[in-house]
């Protein structure tokens, strides 16, 4: 099982070898690592909670201790900018059970070969059945290998956005009273 998703290049891998044990130490879980080159090179790293829902302060810590590590191993020659950042909401799918576990949801689906004479597959995530991610698409339910996807991500959706909201309310990350009186306030605005 190839995890290109999560590091396309072999130096994304190396880095993502020597990062992942940090992070996964910390309590963690590493979602996605890229190199990109610039005028300065960036060390993109991108890390979740295993149940979702991680913050700033989380983002610092990860960052910190990954300095610290790619400080000795040295893996990176010339000067970068390291920058850890959560998924976000639209966010990449890179693990075959991040599929699983966004199922029902709308997500964009590229492969590296043609499969049916096309790359790009649009459509709401069916789950996972072995190592084949399942996509209702217009003509039906499609099976895509793991190891044929080069890109997957969600779609910026109401549904979505609603979802990572009551994730982010159950998390205790927002206060509740807060919540509530912000949602019965909004009408007496309009009100007016």
């Amino acid at each position: 099982m190839s995890n290109d998703l999560i590091a396309k290049t072999a130096m994304d891998r190396r880095l993502a070898e020597i990062i992942t044990p940090v992070i996964e130490d910390l309590g963690y879980e590493l979602v996605r690592v890229r190199l990109m080159s610039g005028k300065t090179a960036t060390l993109q790293v991108m890390a979740d909670r295993p149940g979702g829902g991680i913050e700033v302060d989380d983002c610092a810590e990860i960052s910190n201790a990954i300095s610290a590590i790619l400080d000795v191993e040295d893996p990176i020659t010339d000067a970068y900018t390291l920058e850890v950042s959560s998924p976000g909401i639209d966010r990449p799918l890179t693990r075959l059970k991040d599929f699983d576990l966004f199922e029902g949801y709308e997500v964009k689906l590229e492969t590296a070969e043609l499969i049916d004479g096309r790359r790009r597959f649009k459509g709401e995530l069916a789950g996972v059945d072995d190592d084949e991610v399942l996509i209702n698409v217009d003509e039906g339910t499609i099976g895509l290998k793991f190891d044929w996807l080069s890109d997957a991500k969600l779609v910026l959706t109401d549904d979505l956005i609603r979802e990572m909201l009551k994730q982010k309310k159950s998390a205790g990350a927002l206060n509740e009273s807060e919540f509530d009186e912000i949602k019965t306030e909004t009408p007496k605005v309009e009100e007016q």
